[in-house]
């Protein structure tokens, strides 16, 4: 019985080979009909299958690090050489296979959560029910739908843009849409989420309308790169990022005094202000537990799996202080015995980040997996100011200058406009400082794809590190759509 992702669409997932799969599969939060959907309470089961797509422990979504070794081809994080580590090497080596089960846990969880946030949008008029609830409800749906696609048209470039809710035969013929015709969808659905959300998040795993205008800024800034590059939506991304900014204490964020704060990850916390958009995971939930965290990050001598690391030049060039302190591990050994990184089976850094509060060995704990920093957005506002009209005004330096200050050796100079930058290297240094500030945490490597700086990030990696193995061509800034479309659907 052959299936394709798309086939997520009707509910179907994609759990093997066999049609017995269908009859066992998990359909959680997967609810149809009017007369389901008539009610308020069936609208809001349904905005769970939704949210569902993007956390299921190594089945698909983002509550596993397939994320981030679907990011490796960027100049940060590396991975073992060896080992059992073939999924991760193809993204670092620029040789990812259609067939990879860390980009197509990425592609399932968000098609999987688009056909949810479909079913609530395309249905929910018919809801009866508290009319403020309801339009919260399905602004969260518009939300998750704009997320998911927005990870799909960066990774893949061109792809099915479905807007079915339900299986239908026409989805076996879907074809391919542009990037253009994805992001115009994105961004009008972040203005529906904008509307609709309101100042509070309902709880720590769901977006409120700063996360929406984050999310809208960082979108615009994205547009104005590669590879549409409507430069003009640089002056956007400022506008929306500074109303996030200047609305940080309204919607609940803020810059945690020290960056080591932000990574206590302790697990009995639900999370930090500093959490414009988290997954939340859940110990004792089906699925639900969080294993970015753990075992992947942890090296060999300490019980862990060597999954993923530091590149040595990143970890050589990063700035001393607080921040480089508190991302990264180089002394290795749960006991009192320790042994320096050099000294190492991989004779690299870990990355402390992802370390659970205690060293504990697991892969299963109850943290979220956080999507968007708050520091983020100081740096869309001081990255799209500079690029846009005017050039990067006081606020710009203000705003780099919080995350800067934070992460860099006490001392450290703050910049100011009497430094004589122009908007271009004061931009190249915001970008800089964001490649710090958010070491593997899935980000570096969107900012090499937008700006078309992969080429160049790469060219400067250690020959201690995995190496691309051919010359790097745009082409290989998206990945293969998934065999399983491919094969069944020509027109992927």
């Amino acid at each position: 019985m052959k299936k394709i992702t798309i086939l997520l669409l009707s509910g179907l997932l994609l759990t093997g080979a066999g049609c017995s799969d269908y009859l066992d599969e998990d359909t959680t939060g997967l609810l149809y009909g009017p007369n389901v959907l008539s009610t308020q309470d069936g609208l809001e089961s349904a905005l769970t299958g939704a949210y569902k797509g993007l956390a299921n422990q190594w089945g698909y979504g983002f509550l596993h690090p397939s994320a981030n070794a679907a990011v490796l081809g960027a100049d940060d994080v590396t991975t073992h050489p060896a080992s059992n580590k073939t999924d991760w090497r193809e993204f670092d080596q620029f040789n990812a296979s259609t067939t990879n089960q860390r980009s197509n846990a990425v592609y399932n969880g968000c098609y999987k959560a688009i056909q949810g946030a479909n079913n609530v949008i395309n249905n929910y008029q018919k809801t009866v029910g508290t009319k403020a609830t309801i339009d919260i409800i399905v602004g969260e749906a518009h939300f998750i739908r704009a997320f998911s696609y927005y990870w799909l048209t960066r990774f893949w470039g061109n792809i099915p843009l479905v807007m079915a809710g339900e299986y239908s035969d026409d989805l076996l013929t879907i074809k391919k849409s542009t990037p253009q015709e994805v992001y115009d969808l994105i961004v009008a659905d972040l203005k529906v989420a904008e509307t609709n959300l309101p100042n509070a998040k309902r709880d720590p795993g769901r977006p409120n309308k700063g996360s929406a205008k984050a999310f809208l800024a960082d979108v615009y800034l994205t547009m104005a790169g590669w590879p549409l590059k409507q430069t003009d939506k640089y002056d956007l991304a400022a506008a929306k990022a500074k109303e996030v900014i200047d609305n940080a204490g309204t919607y609940g964020f803020e810059l945690l005094p020290t960056f080591a704060a932000v990574f206590e990850n302790d697990p009995a916390s639900p999370g930090t202000r500093e959490a414009v958009f988290q997954i939340s995971g859940y110990l004792g939930g089906s699925g639900t537990a969080n294993a970015t965290y753990g075992n992947t990050t942890m090296p060999g001598e300490e019980g862990g799996w060597d999954d993923m690391f530091a590149e040595l030049n990143f970890f050589r060039d990063f700035p001393a202080g607080p921040r480089k302190d508190a991302t990264f591990r180089t002394e290795f050994g749960l006991g009192a015995t320790k042994i320096p990184w050099q000294n190492s089976l991989t004779k690299h850094p870990y990355y402390q980040k992802w370390y659970i509060k205690g060293n504990i060995v697991t892969s299963s704990i109850s943290l979220p997996s956080v999507m968007m920093r708050y520091p983020h957005v100081l740096t869309i506002y001081a990255e799209a100011k500079a690029r846009g009209t005017g050039g990067p005004d006081q606020a710009a330096y203000d705003a780099l200058n919080k995350v800067r200050l934070r992460g860099r050796a006490a001392g450290t100079k703050a910049l100011t406009t009497a430094d004589g930058l122009t908007p271009a290297q004061f931009a190249d240094e915001v970008v800089q400082e964001r490649a710090w500030e958010f070491a593997c945490e899935r980000t570096r490597w969107f900012d090499l794809v937008r700006l078309e700086k992969v080429e160049e990030a790469n060219a400067k990696k250690s020959p201690d590190d995995l190496q691309p193995i051919k010359p790097i061509v745009k082409a290989n800034y998206w990945f293969p759509l998934p065999y399983t479309d491919t094969s069944i659907n020509p027109n992927l």
